[in-house]
């Protein structure tokens, strides 16, 4: 136990100490990652003052919320629909490939079909490419908990005389709700950070530059303490979010 808890520490170290050394070298007053200054929340303050980032930030959030409220819906009736229908092999290789295709390939997928209908790139085709893998995993974490839902409960709802959408609205989505919250809380976590799905599927201008495409722009010059400050609010979000999601949704995830 003691080699295992030692081999555990040294993957935490690793996969956390850098994160921990971006955080502490945003709050260093000199902006050198080899001296240290003095304790400043200098740089949060330039971020805030500055309108390329507070503008990348607000097109995010954009996208973030319209795609994660349009996954949300969709991707919880698909979990409803799939639960009650035959188990087939075909159906959920179908269903779990937005999780595992490379973001490369669907992102160039996304641009071909865009380009082949002549749909005009912007914000707007930003949110319709993430809702496309978002889907994916609202429907397989609301599905971990339509495993162990009761389906009587709804048949009883029917023979007592109440409507399918009553029954939905009534009696399933009470209780499947905290695995549909968990379930947005990840889209939204998943939207908010990816970059190579919305670099490709993005229009000019900064008009639909989110906060990760900001950050690539502005990292080909160097990292500077404005870049560390902005990220260490974004992988706080999405820590906050992720762990969130993980308290209100206990269940495995088919498949996984």
């Amino acid at each position: 136990m003691r080699a295992l808890n030692i081999h555990l520490g040294a993957v935490y170290a690793f996969l956390y100490l850098p994160i921990a050394v971006l955080m502490v070298l945003s709050l260093n007053k000199s902006g050198l990652p080899t001296a240290w200054g003095g304790f400043s929340l200098e740089w949060y303050g330039k971020l805030a003052a500055n309108p390329k980032i507070t503008g990348a930030a607000w097109n995010s959030i954009i996208v973030a919320v319209w795609s994660t409220l349009i996954a949300t819906a969709l991707g919880t009736t698909l979990a409803l629909g799939v639960e009650r229908a035959r188990p087939s092999a075909a159906r959920e290789a179908l269903l779990f490939a937005p999780m595992i295709i490379p973001d490369i390939v669907l992102a160039i997928a996304l641009l071909s079909f865009f380009t082949l209908v002549k749909f005009t790139l912007g914000l707007h085709s930003i949110i319709m490419a993430h809702v496309v893998f978002n889907i994916a995993f609202v429907c397989a974490v609301v599905r971990a908990r339509l495993k162990s839902y009761d389906w009587s409960l709804n048949e009883a709802s029917r023979d007592l005389g109440a409507s399918a959408l009553v029954t939905f609205w009534r009696i399933t989505f009470p209780l499947i709700a905290p695995a549909v919250i968990a379930a947005a809380l990840l889209a939204f976590t998943l939207s908010i950070d990816e970059f190579i799905i919305a670099y490709f599927t993005a229009g000019a201008g900064q008009s639909s530059t989110t906060l990760p495409m900001q950050i690539y722009a502005m990292i080909r010059f160097g990292v500077t303490p404005e870049i560390n400050a902005m990220a260490s609010i974004v992988m706080a979000v999405s820590f906050v979010m992720v762990f969130a999601a993980q308290r209100l949704n206990r269940g495995r995830i088919p498949g996984a």
